[in-house]
């Protein structure tokens, strides 16, 4: 099964194409750079220069994972939008898998993942042997409450080095789009339907209509 798997939950633009074979995961082609502000102009050209690298086409994906964040509104949007309009073009299924997850179910111990939630806030959750404690929250690192975490990991725990106990070793700094995908693979290997990609916003965009004048209508 040859899967598009994409996230756009932080200010790395990632596309790849991940071969799932029973329970073994293969990346075939990747692409990622950080532009917190190019996923509109750099994530469709990504996903075509995967299918070029692999020597595959749109026919050749079988389905689509996507992050569903937590992240910034315009950013992830464009993530989950692409994969619904992919994979409704391509008539295969999406499935969404919470970006966090793609960062700290990579870990061991107890962990802190964290993400740049702007505003001078991260997006965080803790996890104990890779496995996500409760939902994920946003809040200033100053106002995090007492996770008993041994170390912090992410772009968020980076940023915010002085203020969170950041693993000095760490390399996952972003979602990793092959985990995102391990992770939807019980569903992938089911068959399970198509899902309805829900984002995990955590609050409301920056950008708000002026006063007097109400946002339009979807």
């Amino acid at each position: 099964m040859r899967v598009l798997a994409l996230d756009t939950s932080t200010a790395a633009v990632q596309a790849a194409l991940v071969d799932l074979d029973d329970d073994e995961l293969f990346l075939t082609s990747f692409r990622r750079e950080i532009d917190a502000r190019g996923h509109v102009e750099k994530l469709a050209p990504f996903i075509e220069g995967c299918l070029a690298e692999a020597g595959r086409t749109v026919k050749d994906v079988d389905a689509v994972v996507s992050g569903v964040g937590p992240g910034p509104f315009t950013g992830l949007r464009v993530g989950m939008v692409t994969a619904a309009a992919f994979a409704d073009g391509a008539g295969i299924p999406v499935y969404g898998v919470c970006s966090l997850d793609g960062i700290g179910a990579n870990t061991r111990g107890r962990a802190l993942a964290a993400t740049d939630a702007r505003r001078k806030e991260i997006y965080w959750a803790v996890y104990e042997d890779g496995v996500r404690e409760g939902e994920p929250q946003v809040c200033k690192p100053s106002e995090l409450p007492d996770t008993r975490a041994d170390y912090a990991i992410g772009e968020g725990a980076s940023k915010y080095a002085d203020e969170l106990p950041m693993d000095a070793e760490a390399t996952a700094i972003y979602p990793d789009l092959v985990k995102l995908v391990e992770l939807a693979a019980p569903r992938l290997l089911a068959g399970a339907p198509s899902e309805q990609l829900t984002p995990l916003y955590l609050r409301r965009p920056d950008a708000q209509p002026a006063a007097g004048n109400p946002a339009p209508s979807a």
